[in-house]
């Protein structure tokens, strides 16, 4: 016995990855998992068969633990096993490596997962292998062209369910045999475990499962018909435009406690943060969420498990496609015909935003040197921007061509491997032409051409960013406001400058998402926007006038002042709950805190939602969104008392655990309620939700105690799982509160590198981004993280948040230069 993993493990290098590649062929893994005899570890027995041309090379393994290891029947010395890493030294042939090793439950989200339930103490398990964690689970090739079978064998309490990538059958009580996979990534392997509650049905010849916790199996039941409904709807369009069957058996989908993601893809055994299933009421737009994550999800299938990119540099090729299918699948064939105006709220500002970081990069061949660095990148330039350029692509392809390429590229790697070159290639032999130039301009080359009116010059220019020169050609719509009416027209953009005739009414560039640029209103049409906006009854268009918007308040190039006055002129006709669900809260956190007079802008931020409560219709999801912006721009104690007693609630609302937080977290914010409230309304609903919002109470109160509770969870002092941990970041820094988080500005950059003992990756970044000083606008905190950055031996996760973070500060600071307080 020895305890190899004493040192950091080291993540695979790319030119690592492809000489093991030219080294093996990996035949397949027998897993045999105890998942019973201890709650904090679990016994780990492998057997890996591989074929190798002979020769030394590595298997990757993060045990808590080795019991013995044997290579073609001989010993392995266990102490060999340095920083995750086992050299092995092969045959040329035939070659089988076995084993047993303990390994540790993890609370961070990723390997094996275990997490209690406060609400009834019952233990859940699931696997997340996405990339460094499958070897925290069982030794392997960890890397994603090697693909395998794999055959697992569990042995689990016996009150417990067991899911898996493949169809399993429990042969006696608490053991589990599964059927052998189809060829998969290591990243795809997964085991979902517990007392989970199931429910079943079937489509088409596929058997379809849902799970959750047995404590919110009631909630599950009545989502049950809608999941089933969009699960089913969306498999019949997917057949029908790919015209290939879903291969992978079972289609589970298992809702999982402490998710860092919103999905993961696994086969057979998608997995997905639990508060999807609602235990409180929820905007329609949050339902449209849900959906799209159901068909993003379902993508995948086709668009990274069947056909699987060779290295990270091609994530886009799962995460871009899965982002435009998801989005087109749920607005075509759902009851969410609404969802790419849901999409132009929840993820279009994301894409920009990310794009115009120092940060940015491009959306295929990232230069993801090693899986780490490629995790980075799991951002909204793979995600937003990618599906943006692929939807233009469609656009410019067609359905037929587009559909014929993707089939091809299907069929020639089947269950195998493949990089953008070949995807393109079956595109350009489908018919599509040659595509180098597009690939070399929109997919390889980072940031947003910007497109501006210059009214008087009379053309619209556009400008490449000048670290990153390219020559993109832009089709796109553009709206302008004629006798206080909307006309729109397609604009071509081919070069630096195109003429256009705007006058002097309000014109809007790329209103309806066309093209991928960066596009703000001029001052003619923000003046205008405030009588236009009441009179605009396209929901798609006011979230275009809402993205060059915040595009521009981004940019500091609008006034915080006119950023409030179009929003107390927009709110009161506004129909769609996503605009208030995703305007309110950026407003509440970025806008007030930079006008002229925080508090009376966050005043008229309360007045107007309170102005939608009441004019919504009674129990609608518009007014539900309206309500909770009211409750967290509320500073009236007594108000935000009288809806936690129920006293005086606008018609409609009902008081529910999500809405009792909220207004608990607010409380907590004005500094109107204490820990034995906050520990009492705990103890009453022991929930997972109760237990986050909790903590996000407790690191919310304005006093000293609290943000030292909160550091605690920060430095590692007190360990807590992830959601809790990023919920004190929230609390943490409040505005209004800086004479007392003033001091751990400079002890953040001090205590922020210790972190890599305590956590590593998601959640290392995550850590990083969320308790960054973002309320400690001074010049003096840019040049700290500026120093920060750059010294010596910074962990790559934890430099690049910090270089977003900064980025963000620094645009903050000019939009208070821009535009100083009288």
């Amino acid at each position: 016995m020895t305890n190899p993993t004493s040192t950091p493990t080291q993540s695979l290098q790319h030119a690592e990855a492809l000489a093991r590649f030219d080294l093996l062929t990996v035949d397949g893994y027998d897993v045999r998992l105890d998942l019973a005899s201890s709650d904090e570890t679990f016994r780990s027995v492998t057997t890996v068969r591989f074929q190798s041309q002979g020769g030394p090379t590595f298997i990757d393994l993060k045990p808590v633990s080795v019991r013995e290891i044997r290579l073609n029947g001989a010993p392995v010395d266990v102490d060999t096993l340095v920083r995750g890493r086992l050299p092995l030294d092969t045959v040329a042939g035939a070659n089988e490596l076995v084993v047993d090793a303990v390994m540790r439950f993890r609370n961070d989200g990723e390997g094996l997962h275990r997490s209690v339930d406060p609400a009834d103490g019952k233990h859940y398990v699931y696997g997340m292998c996405f990339m460094d964690a499958a070897p925290s689970i069982f030794p392997c090739f960890d890397q994603p062209d090697l693909k395998a079978p794999y055959t697992f064998l569990v042995t689990a309490p016996t009150d417990w369910v067991v899911v898996g990538n493949a169809p399993g059958t429990q042969v006696e009580p608490g053991t589990w045999e599964f059927e052998t996979t189809q060829p998969l990534s290591t990243y795809f392997v997964t085991l979902v475990a517990g007392p989970y509650h199931l429910v079943t049905d079937d489509h088409d010849g596929i058997a379809l499962g849902l799970s959750a916790r047995a404590s919110i199996a009631r909630d599950l039941d009545a989502d049950a018909d809608e999941l089933f409904t969009m699960t089913k709807q969306c498999f019949d369009e997917f057949h029908r435009l790919f015209g290939i069957r879903y291969p992978f058996g079972n289609y589970h989908q298992a809702f999982v406690p402490e998710f860092n993601a919103g999905a993961m893809e696994n086969p057979g055994c998608v997995t997905f943060r639990d508060p999807l299933i609602f235990s409180s009421r929820v905007t329609r737009g949050v339902r449209i969420q849900r959906a799209t994550t159901v068909a993003h999800e379902m993508a995948h299938q086709w668009f990274g498990n069947i056909v699987t990119p060779k290295w990270w540099d091609d994530l886009w090729l799962n995460e871009s496609f899965a982002e435009y299918m998801g989005n087109r699948v749920t607005a075509d064939v759902t009851e969410y015909d609404d969802a790419w105006t849901h999409n132009a709220y929840a993820r279009r500002q994301w894409g920009l935003v990310a794009d115009q970081r120092p940060s940015t990069h491009p959306v295929a061949g990232n230069g993801a040197e090693d899986a780490l660095s490629a995790l980075q990148n799991f951002d909204g330039i793979s995600y937003a921007k990618g599906s943006s350029i692929l939807k233009q692509l469609n656009a410019t392809l067609g359905d037929d061509v587009f559909f014929a390429g993707a089939i091809d590229h299907f069929t020639q790697h089947r269950f195998g491997n493949a990089t953008m070159h070949d995807l393109f290639a079956s595109w350009e032999q489908a018919g599509a032409g040659d595509l180098s130039s597009f690939t070399s301009h929109w997919l390889r080359t980072a940031g947003p051409d910007q497109i501006v009116l210059d009214r008087a010059a009379g053309v619209v220019r556009r400008t490449p960013p000048a670290d990153h020169p390219a020559d993109r050609p832009h089709t796109l719509r553009v709206a302008r406001a004629v006798d206080g009416k909307w006309e729109t027209s397609t604009l071509s953009i081919t070069g630096p400058e195109t003429p256009v005739e705007a006058g002097d009414s309000a014109f809007l560039l790329d209103p309806y998402e066309d093209t991928w640029a960066l596009v703000q209103p001029d001052d003619v049409t923000v003046a205008a926007l405030k009588g236009l906006l009441p009179s605009t009854d396209d929901t798609l268009l006011r979230a275009g006038v809402w993205n060059n918007v915040r595009s521009a308040f981004h940019n500091a190039a609008i006034a915080p002042a006119d950023v409030i006055d179009l929003l107390e002129a927009g709110l009161p006709v506004e129909d769609s709950d996503d605009a208030v669900f995703y305007t309110m809260p950026w407003a509440v956190a970025k806008v007030a805190p930079l006008a002229p007079e925080p508090a009376s802008a966050l005043r008229r931020i309360h007045d107007a939602a309170m102005g939608k409560v009441t004019s919504a219709a009674a129990g609608s999801t518009l007014q539900l969104s309206a309500f909770q912006a009211a409750v967290s721009t509320s500073t009236d104690p007594g108000q935000l008392r009288s809806w936690l007693e129920g006293r005086v609630l606008p018609d409609g609302i009902g008081l529910d655990l999500d809405l009792r937080w909220r207004i608990l977290v607010q409380l907590a914010v004005l500094g109107e309620t204490d820990r034995e409230e906050l520990q009492a309304a705990l103890d009453a609903e022991p929930t997972a939700r109760s237990r986050v919002e909790h903590t996000k109470a407790v690191a919310s109160l304005p006093d000293a105690e609290a943000k030292a509770w909160a550091w605690a969870r920060f430095t590692g002092e007190v360990d807590v799982p992830n959601y809790e941990l990023e919920a004190a970041g929230v609390g943490m820094w409040r505005s209004g509160q800086e004479h007392l988080t003033e001091p751990y500005v400079e002890r953040y950059f001090a205590d922020l590198p210790g972190t890599v003992e305590k956590r590593s990756g998601w959640v290392l970044a995550d850590t990083a981004a969320v308790f960054f000083p973002s309320t400690s606008l001074t010049e003096e905190t840019v040049a700290a993280a500026k120093a920060f950055i750059d010294s010596d031996g910074l962990d790559l996760s934890v430099r690049r948040r910090v270089v977003d973070a900064t980025d963000e500060l620094q645009r903050r600071l000019a939009i208070r230069q821009a535009f100083p307080a009288s």
